[in-house]
């Protein structure tokens, strides 16, 4: 199994770059922000997934080896090929996926190209226990659990204002729930926050009209 390549970039396209390893033209498939950090004529080192077919062997690019944990546990759900899985990382950042398998937040993989409702549900129900929110160890600082949250707000199409407001807001009412470092419970209770919010404007504009 091919787990990385490093080599000097030949051709960067729209879905896929070549790498030469040691005059070997390795083609890999990537996703556009993998593809946006590699420059032809200089050196790159990028993870890899092989996936072998009958008929081909189609290496998949990565930035890290997260991307490819992320990527090769997708493909573990039913209905979900390789190129679903690419779909859901160009869309997505792995802690976002992450934090959205853990909450179970459908909505967020039905953003992907491809993902009806249906499907998102399945992705969900499929990927409980096995994507998990990287969780602060004792003694690591809040920003740690802060940018992760706010990465996968962000995800979630919240801007970055909005969403550091809504965190801020959330832990300031439940900072039991903060002091835990729990990734996926402070976001729950962020999205519930921005909920409760939405629905106090809504009532104050039917007042106000």
């Amino acid at each position: 199994m091919i787990s990385s390549l490093r080599g000097t970039v030949t051709h960067v396209g729209l879905h896929s770059a070549v790498i030469d390893v040691n005059g070997f033209g390795m083609q890999v498939q990537a996703t556009p922000q993998t593809l946006a950090g590699l420059r032809v004529g200089e050196q790159s080192t990028v993870a890899t997934a092989m996936i072998v077919r009958e008929d081909s062997m189609t290496l998949f690019g990565f930035e890290d080896a997260d991307q490819r944990e992320v990527f090769e546990t997708l493909l573990a759900v039913s209905g979900v090929g390789p190129r679903l899985a690419l779909a859901v990382l160009a869309v997505h950042a792995p802690d976002a996926i992450r934090v959205a398998a853990s909450s179970g937040d459908d909505k967020a993989f039905s953003k992907v190209p491809g993902i009806g409702p249906k499907g998102a549900r399945r992705i969900v129900l499929e990927l409980a226990g096995k994507l998990v929110p990287l969780e602060s160890a004792p003694g690591v600082p809040k920003q740690t659990w802060q940018g992760q949250v706010l990465t996968a707000m962000m995800g979630l199409g919240w801007s970055e204002r909005d969403a550091g407001a809504a965190i801020d807001a959330a832990v300031a009412d439940a900072p039991e729930v903060a002091a835990t470092g729990d990734v996926g419970q402070i976001l729950k209770l962020t999205l519930r926050r921005l909920g409760q919010d939405g629905a106090r404007s809504s009532a104050r504009a039917k007042v106000g009209s």
